[in-house]
């Protein structure tokens, strides 16, 4: 990362409201946002965060399920720890079956939510880095038809361009609901987008 991006993040307003309310990143404010407009977490929820680190996520999803729910984040990096007991942190491939294996133990294949706000190493060639995202976020929806209760809600992070049309197709053959949004913490120049199934 440059000098001046690092400048810049310091400076901008959703950084510095993590720092304060210490949330372990500004990306918090993003689920904030997404679950205020869709209510996706509800108190008692199992909620699985995939490509967790460093946990912002997961922190608001223990705020949203409360002490009866479960969170269980998962990610090749070691999520900052948790101080909530109801946290169970996964170091580990979200695709590889080990993994997979594990969050079914976990939460014995009854998961109410699965969240993803996993992001590709970005190559800086767009055609790439979209079909990496892609690749991700099929990667959730395989998880989801494995151990999401009927009812069940995923959000995933998407970038626009002609892959993101194909997923919205593919979760249209899964879910009966499906919508985009970006919500207002998202850095204007980016081209992420947040993908909310439902059913």
């Amino acid at each position: 990362m440059s000098k001046k991006w690092n400048k810049e993040r310091k400076q901008e307003p959703y950084y510095k409201m993590a720092k304060k309310e210490s949330y372990h990143s500004r990306a918090s404010y993003k689920l904030l946002q997404l679950n205020k407009k869709f209510n996706i977490i509800k108190n008692g929820d199992v909620v699985v965060d995939l490509g967790a680190a460093p946990g912002g996520w997961s922190q608001v999803a223990l705020e949203k399920v409360g002490e009866e729910g479960l969170v269980v984040g998962v990610d090749l990096q070691r999520i900052k720890p948790m101080e909530a007991s109801n946290f169970v942190g996964i170091v580990g491939d979200f695709n590889s079956e080990d993994t997979i294996e594990n969050i079914e133990k976990i939460t014995r294949g009854k998961v109410d939510v699965i969240l993803s706000d996993a992001s590709p190493k970005l190559s800086g060639v767009k055609d790439v880095d979209q079909l990496c995202a892609l690749e991700l976020a099929l990667g959730v929806v395989k998880i989801a038809r494995l151990i999401l209760k009927p009812r069940g809600r995923i959000v995933i992070k998407a970038f626009q361009g002609e892959e993101f049309e194909n997923l919205l197709k593919e979760l249209k053959k899964v879910f009966k609901s499906v919508k985009t949004t970006k919500p207002p913490s998202s850095r204007k120049k980016s081209v992420e987008m947040y993908i909310i199934a439902k059913k």
